[in-house]
């Protein structure tokens, strides 16, 4: 039989710094990180204690929770990303590659030309600001919240993932799609 080895996360431990510019409010689970690109706000699990001494935040959990000692590392992850959010924000590029594939903003909308008889029209969420380049083929994201941003980008990109033969479609920038080759012809 063997012990059960008490371990806390590696990535919990680690200090988070607050960088100039950025204030911290903490109220019970809440946490409120202010700065400024605009402010965020994270309840944190049971478990997980968020404490500010000086320009750090210190996340400990506590040991006899299974559940808490999971979520302490990814506590402290959310709020690195929340400090680096509201002081220097979050940007994904998409690239638009096909024969008339073009995007472009439309009010509140993004509007997609993908090949189809149709537009595609992608709603900007709040908190998100998309901007398409002159030759309307780049598409920047940007925002204070990684996890918007992230979803964002993955959401526009599955409207028409790029296809193995010809590469059309949208994709990351520097995206590496890997190609098939045609069928053999006679």
């Amino acid at each position: 039989m063997s012990k059960a080895v008490e371990r806390s996360s590696r990535v919990g431990r680690a200090p988070v710094d607050i960088l100039d510019g950025v204030k911290v409010e903490i109220s019970g689970q809440v946490t409120k990180v202010t700065g400024p690109k605009g402010s965020l706000e994270m309840t944190v699990v049971d478990g997980i204690t968020v404490a500010q001494e000086g320009s750090q935040l210190l996340v400990s959990a506590s040991d006899s929770d299974r559940r808490s000692r999971g979520m302490h590392g990814m506590t402290r992850s959310l709020l690195q990303n929340m400090v680096n959010g509201v002081s220097k924000g979050f940007q994904k590029d998409l690239e638009v590659k096909g024969v008339g594939y073009r995007a472009q903003v439309k009010g509140k909308d993004l509007v997609l030309y993908l090949g189809r008889s149709h537009e595609d029209v992608f709603g900007i969420p709040d908190g998100i600001k998309i901007e398409v380049g002159k030759d309307q083929r780049n598409i920047s994201i940007s925002g204070i919240d990684r996890q918007l941003v992230g979803e964002t980008a993955a959401a526009i990109r599955a409207l028409r993932p790029p296809e193995p033969y010809k590469g059309k479609g949208v994709r990351y920038v520097g995206e590496y799609v890997r190609m098939k080759e045609g069928k053999a012809g006679k």
